[in-house]
This record gives C-alpha cells, sequence and structure tokens, in this order.
C-alpha cells in the first residue's frame, strides 16, 4: 500500500512539475477549457433554479363538465355523487351550474342579449366547475388528462374541458431544455477531450527523450504514463473550478436584472449558485473529462515510442 503511495506522489508531484515548467501553457489550455465547460455549467445552473419554481407552483386548475345537451336535470343530481367519488384524490370542489344559470351569465357578459334571445330555447347543457386543490406541480398536473378520461366516460357526460395545458408546456419546455443542456454538454465535453488530448501530445513529443531514457532503465508503461494522466486531471479540474466561478461571477449582474423584475410581480426570485454536491459533481466530471483526453492522447503517442 506504501508502495502504491509512493508512486501515486511522485506522478503527481511530477505532473505539478509539467506544469510548472511551461505555466503559460497550461493557463491558456485551462482557459480554453474553462470556457467550453462556462456553456453547460450556466445551463444546469439556471435549470437548477428554475426546477423548485416549476415544482412549487401552485396549479389549481379547473374542468369544465358538461352533461348532454338533452339531459335531464335529474341526471345531473344524480352524477354529482360520481363525479366526487372520481375525484376524491384530489380533495376538489365542484360547483353545479344550472343551464339557466349559465345562460344568464352569458347575457350578462357577452352583451348579446337580443341575439341569444332569439334561439328560443335555452342551448346551453346543465355542468359542473370543478377546482381541483390536489394539483401542486406539472408532475401531478400530468395526472388530470386521465381524470378527465375517466369524467367523460360517466354516463350523461358529453364534454370535458381543461384549463392546466399551460403546465404541461412547461413540463414539455423544462424536458426540451434538459435535453439541449445534455447535447451541449456532450458536445462540449468532445472540445474539452480534444484540448486535453492535444496539449498532452505536445508534452510527449517535448518530454519522449526523457521517456527513452526511463524505458532503458527500466520504467514501466504504467509509471511513465501516470504524470501524464494525472496532468490531464488537473487540467481539467482547474478548468472546472474557473467556470463554476466565472458562473458565480456571471450570476450577481443577472440577479441586479433579475431583481427588478422579480419586484414587478412582488416576488425576490434570485439564482443562486450550485450547492456544493453540485459543484463536486461538475468538478469530477471536467476531471474526468480531462482523465480521458490524457488517457486516449497517452495510448495513442507513447505507443509509437516503443
Amino acid at each position: 500500500m506504501n508502495r502504491w503511495l509512493r508512486q501515486h506522489r511522485f506522478a503527481f508531484g511530477a505532473a505539478l512539475g509539467n506544469v510548472r515548467k511551461a505555466p503559460g501553457s497550461f493557463l491558456f489550455n485551462v482557459m480554453v477549457v474553462a470556457i467550453a465547460l462556462a456553456l453547460p455549467f450556466t445551463g444546469l445552473t439556471l435549470l437548477e433554479n428554475v426546477r423548485p419554481v416549476s415544482e412549487q407552483l401552485s396549479v389549481d386548475p379547473e374542468m369544465s363538465v358538461f352533461m348532454t345537451p338533452h339531459a335531464a336535470r335529474a341526471d345531473a343530481e344524480a352524477l354529482t355523487p360520481r363525479l366526487r367519488e372520481v375525484l376524491k384524490p384530489f380533495k376538489a370542489n365542484i360547483t353545479f351550474v344550472a343551464r339557466e344559470q349559465a345562460l344568464a351569465t352569458l347575457k350578462e357578459k357577452s352583451g348579446l342579449t337580443d341575439v341569444i334571445g332569439t334561439l328560443g330555447e335555452n342551448p346551453l347543457p346543465d355542468g359542473f366547475v370543478i377546482k381541483l386543490n390536489g394539483v401542486n406541480n406539472a408532475a401531478d398536473a400530468s395526472r388530470v388528462d386521465a381524470l378527465a378520461e375517466q369524467l367523460r366516460a360517466l354516463p350523461g357526460v358529453d364534454t370535458v374541458q381543461i384549463d392546466s395545458a399551460w403546465v404541461k408546456r412547461l413540463a414539455a419546455l423544462l424536458g426540451i431544455l434538459r435535453l439541449v443542456l445534455l447535447l451541449l454538454a456532450i458536445t462540449l465535453g468532445m472540445v474539452v477531450i480534444a484540448v486535453v488530448f492535444n496539449t498532452i501530445r505536445l508534452q510527449v513529443l517535448t518530454q519522449r527523450d526523457e521517456i527513452a531514457v526511463s524505458k532503458l532503465i527500466g520504467a514501466t508503461d504504467v509509471f511513465i504514463h501516470r504524470p501524464f494522466y494525472y496532468t490531464g486531471a488537473l487540467l481539467g479540474l482547474a478548468s472546472g473550478a474557473v467556470a463554476l466561478g466565472a458562473v458565480a461571477l456571471a450570476l450577481r449582474p443577472l440577479n441586479v436584472a433579475i431583481a427588478e423584475f422579480a419586484r414587478l410581480y412582488a416576488s425576490q426570485f434570485q439564482l443562486l449558485a450550485l450547492p456544493p454536491l453540485g459543484a463536486a459533481a461538475c468538478l469530477a466530471v471536467s476531471a474526468g473529462l480531462g482523465l480521458v483526453g490524457a488517457i486516449l492522447s497517452v495510448q495513442r503517442h507513447l505507443a509509437r515510442l516503443h
């Protein structure tokens, strides 16, 4: 175990030595990789801030259930207990709207009293207005469609209308943003690997004489490869830290602009940096990308020196 630790300590020290030999080149590569990482990190930060807001939305959609045009009043009254049974999980408020009341409301709000009077009989059916109190987020809103199908299957029901479509649009939009962020992260991850690949390639070519001498005195491939692996991981880790710092600094002017907008809606919404666990995950991913780039470069270019 001590031997293994000594070997890794030596490899880490050698990697730091490589950085000290060309600090300007290392910093330049850090900046290039950090710019590539800043875009997905920014997208992830925004999604993490929007997600709690979308989950805490008080949706409370309404549903309108209309009886068939020729249904008797007794049929509507008999339907009320069935509605309460179906809507029990949502703790819904059910309001019966008689056709006479609906017609009076239509006359009052539309200003078409004379036109409606020419129709003769009342064309509107009896109906129910249902306020769903148990819907608190977009996930619950997805259950509303299944509920509507149950209501349409009840006897005497002609049409069911729902006003929660905007909630499903929000959930769909967040899903699209997550997919775009994933594709962006994969694309820029390839950029990170390519930059690290080229950086390690230059180091291998610069140290080819040292590598040849090390092989002559019995150094194994693993011993030779390990410092380059650490260099790639250090490059990825440093770039991830710079990218996270840049995103955190960018949130300050954004929050100033957002505060003015949020104040119009009596809100105190602010963009927050990623939590420690999320930041650690981003650093681990960036270090992992650097390590992958180093492994690919070492395996390709050191094989030619054999």
